[in-house]
């Protein structure tokens, strides 16, 4: 098992596919995009599935979720989703995407076994989306949203962040979208990930802020019917139920304390909390002729070195020299 200092148990699985996306959303790149990892330095598909692989079988990961950059951008995905299902045990396969070209993928990923998808969507405005993404694909994403759903995909989950100045009007408006569609909506914080380290805690919206916008159009209540667990997000009731909106409140309101995830990036790099500071690297020892037992020995090494909790709020926190499109949401 995957076990650190804390007793905390990692059995959730984050792989970055690719650091490369076709947007640039300002809460995590410039404009003109980054310098990407080059593809040699990138984990093969079979060198992907080798990892994931003993991840689930030798280590107890249950969950295997595929991230970025955007992982639709991967050619191998529906084979690497596909070889992931087949695994003994199965592990539960999720994807992370912002949604552009999914309207072509869910069926195909849906038949290969995926079984759920949250898709980025910040905004209902096509001058906002244009303004938080630098690219006018809000179509796009709405198409791939009713794909997903269609293909079976559910609960089709909607991750928003929220902005000061820019779009945290319309926190209401995007809850009323996904209660009208059946879409599970979840707020997240902003965190400091974003390339350009323009983060400052006086522009983020708070979740104390956004609960506060929601409850002036709606009648929230905490929800008593689910354990929270590890589950990053506090889940309220809308209108007394049954459905629910999320707010992970990743600054404010941390869950270091029950965090059950540890990360791979694409250039094979484990990283055991999202502001990590230090990468194990797996890449290189795989290719030099590790077994696996060297590592899986390797990966228990690096998550037994796991913080007790990000520090955000510390004094001597740094924020990680990789943006978010290099270490995977």
């Amino acid at each position: 098992m995957l076990v650190d200092t804390f007793g905390r148990t990692a059995t959730d699985l984050r792989v970055s596919l690719t650091d490369r996306c076709n947007l640039r959303c300002s809460y995590c790149m410039p404009p003109e995009g980054l310098d990407w990892l080059p593809k040699p330095e990138l984990l093969t598909d079979d060198e992907v599935l080798r990892l994931v692989g003993l991840a689930v079988r030798d280590l107890g990961v249950t969950e295997v979720r595929y991230t970025g950059g955007e992982p639709l951008l991967r050619r191998g995905l529906p084979d690497i989703v596909r070889r992931t299902a087949e695994l003994d045990p199965r592990p539960q396969v999720s994807l992370t995407t912002n949604g552009i070209g999914l309207d072509r993928l869910a069926a195909p990923l849906a038949e290969a076994g995926l079984d759920r998808v949250n898709v980025s969507l910040d905004t209902l405005d096509r001058d906002t989306f244009k303004r938080l993404a630098h690219r006018d694909r809000l179509d796009d994403v709405l198409k791939g949203l009713a794909a997903a759903q269609a293909a079976g995909l559910e609960p089709v989950k909607i991750n928003a962040v929220l902005m000061r100045g820019v779009n945290d009007h319309e926190a209401a408006a995007l809850l009323r979208y996904c209660l009208d569609r059946g879409y599970r909506l979840r707020f997240i914080e902003q965190m400091p990930l974003d390339a350009q380290h323009g983060w400052t805690r006086e522009n983020m919206i708070t979740a104390d802020e956004i609960l506060e916008r929601l409850s002036a159009e709606f009648d929230l209540a905490p929800d008593a019917e689910h354990d929270r667990g590890s589950a990053p997000a506090e889940s309220f009731t809308v209108g007394g139920g049954p459905a629910t909106v999320g707010v992970i409140g990743s600054v404010t309101r941390p869950f270091c304390g029950a965090c059950d995830r540890v990360r791979l990036t694409a250039d094979g790099q484990v990283r055991n909390c999202l502001f990590a500071t230090e990468e194990s690297n797996l890449r290189d020892a795989l290719r030099d002729g590790a077994a696996d037992a060297e590592l899986a020995d390797r990966w228990r090494k690096a998550v037994w070195a796991k913080r007790a909790g990000h520090g955000i709020d510390d004094p001597s926190f740094l924020q990680p020299a990789r943006p978010m499109s290099a270490i995977g949401g």
